[in-house]
């Protein structure tokens, strides 16, 4: 199986991917610096009961707040002699209730597509069987006895053919649930009400078993619950393993709270100021996305908190317009990192500009930025090939002091002198001691901000290329042609560059790095691998030019010797 690279991926394991990253560029660079100073050498959907049809006009929908609240549940008792599946149908959704539980067994998003091209299906229905399905109730801390998840609720379709409401009472125990859908928007107004033994009951809906496009490449790895914490103005996630061995409860003054996958949200908006309860959990079971089809941990959750919760539900698209139209603060799960998103936000925006105005493509969008950022950074790149240069002309004498330093430890004081020197020298040559690691340097934080990009712009999402089917995701093909190419030309990138007086042993040690390359990329988004695969064509082209115009200079070994005995 590939290896899963979580690198700013799942959304809330981007700042364990930065710091990966920057720990595998400082790896690089040692090896860099090294080679190149310390040791001689140069450079490194059927549907049983159709919904009513709406009425001619569109109603006035008002806020969840206005809705007229249910009275509280009579004493007479309220059910359904059987099972009734009931559909709404939206310019946007495709949503099944059943009226068992009044729970929804089927929500559909019109306008998108999952991996295998089927309309997409926010349900798991890998784990509902065994779960749950979305929109149950759940106590926190005890089990519901009687359990009403699974008891016949009688259903009260609205007029206007966009709202249901399902009602159960036994004289005892009660509940309600009310959905009310918004024509041409991602919102879902839902409220419920509980009473067990003829008390009011807090309690949350839930939506368990996984979320989103289950069939995208390690899709159970990429759930995460989510919350926006006003007192702090800060998003909170958490991963199913953040709650492997119970239930992990938060409670606070939450403006959304919820659940999401690496491009699609289900957040219940609290508009009313009042703290809400968002519970994580842990389901295991064998989801789609898992090849080897061995249960894996997906994540769940419920909301709420209240005995009569009345809450909006954004479920829809993380798209920046749209999570924007339903209110601003949705835009926070939109993250492009906590450390690169000053580069990774500019990129989306640049990306976005050439391919709406100019490509109509983000492949070629991807390898237009790329090259356009080489050229920004060509300036740097050349006066570091300089510094290489000049670095070359000095390999007998820094050849003299390891001589001289041989065998000595790194805590010898003697190894402090040695530095000294090392430094003396390259400042008497004007030579930047990082100019080798400078070029790898440069590319890390558009390389992580790319990543970013591709890990949460909705617009990436299924956007083709050549023979690339999804530029968000690694290829589906057996044998991943990008990766491939990649390390090939980081191969040839580095047989280009100068490498005169390097031996054999360190010509083992720098071929670590394209097969480091090759372990990072091979499970990585393809759009990341084409970003670097077109930086190293650029460095090829770009050595290519410098060799023919300014080739490397040659000093005599036995001038560099005469130079070093004037010196004694």
């Amino acid at each position: 199986m590939a290896q899963e690279i979580k690198l700013p991926g799942a959304p809330n394991q981007e700042p364990g991917m930065e710091k990966n990253l920057l720990i595998a560029f400082a790896l690089m660079g040692v090896v860099i610096f090294g080679t190149q100073y310390l040791m001689p050498q140069p450079q490194p959907e059927p549907v049983k009961k159709e919904a009513p049809k709406a009425a001619p006009k569109d109603p006035v929908v008002a806020p969840i707040e206005k809705l007229a609240a249910s009275p509280t549940p009579s004493v007479e008792t309220v059910a359904a002699a059987k099972e009734e599946v009931h559909r709404i149908e939206t310019d946007l959704y495709r949503v099944e209730f059943s009226n068992k539980g009044g729970v929804v067994t089927s929500w559909i998003l019109k306008k998108f597509k999952d991996s295998q091209g089927k309309p997409l299906q926010l349900v798991h229905t890998a784990g509902t069987g065994k779960i749950g399905y979305p929109f149950s109730v759940q106590l926190n801390g005890r089990d519901m006895n009687p359990n009403l998840n699974w008891y016949l609720f009688a259903t009260k379709p609205g007029p206007d053919g966009l709202s249901v409401e399902f009602k159960y009472s036994d004289g005892k125990n009660s509940a309600r649930k009310l959905y009310r859908f918004r024509k041409d928007q991602y919102v879902v107004d839902v409220e419920s009400d509980l009473t067990l033994g003829g008390a009011p009951v807090p309690h949350n809906l839930s939506w368990r078993g996984g979320f989103g496009d289950h069939f995208a490449f390690n899709a159970y790895s990429l759930g995460t619950t989510v919350r926006f914490n006003q007192a702090n103005a800060k998003l909170e996630t958490k991963a199913a393993s953040d709650a492997a061995k119970s239930w992990s409860t938060d409670t606070g003054n939450f403006f959304f709270a919820g659940i999401q996958d690496q491009f699609f949200a289900a957040v219940a908006l609290n508009r009313s100021g009042a703290n809400i309860e968002l519970q994580t959990t842990s389901d295991t079971f064998i989801p789609s996305s898992d090849p080897d089809k061995k249960e894996q941990p997906n994540i769940g959750m419920a909301v709420g908190g209240a005995p009569t919760n009345k809450l909006s539900f954004f479920i829809g698209p993380k798209d920046l317009d749209v999570l924007k139209a339903v209110d601003p603060r949705l835009e926070q799960m939109v993250d492009f990192g906590t450390w690169f998103g000053i580069v990774a936000k500019p990129l989306f925006f640049a990306l976005n500009y050439v391919n709406n105005n100019f490509i109509h493509n983000y492949g070629w969008s991807i390898i237009v930025v790329t090259v356009i950022i080489n050229l920004l950074t060509l300036p740097l790149k050349l006066s570091s090939m300089k510094s290489m240069q000049k670095t070359a002309l000095i390999q007998p004498e820094l050849q003299r002091i390891n001589d001289k330093y041989k065998g000595i430890a790194m805590t010898d004081p003697r190894a402090a002198k040695k530095n000294e020197e090392v430094m003396e020298l390259y400042k008497k040559h004007d030579i930047n001691p990082a100019g080798g690691c400078l070029p790898l340097m440069l590319q890390m934080p558009f390389l992580i901000g790319f990543y970013s990009v591709l890990s949460v712009a909705i617009e990436m999402r299924q956007a083709s290329w050549l023979w690339v089917g999804d530029l968000s995701q690694p290829e589906t093909i057996a044998i991943r042609i990008l990766p491939v190419l990649m390390v090939v030309t980081q191969f040839l990138l580095q047989k280009m560059t100068p490498s005169a007086g390097i031996d054999a042993q360190q010509q083992r040690i720098m071929l670590f790095m394209p097969l480091m390359f090759a372990f990072m990329f091979y499970g990585a988004s393809s759009g990341l691998v084409l970003y670097w695969l077109t930086g190293n064509v650029f460095a090829m082209l770009q050595q290519y030019v410098f060799s023919k115009v300014k080739p490397a200079p040659v000093t005599p070994p036995s001038q560099a010797v005469v130079n070093v005995k004037k010196k004694k």
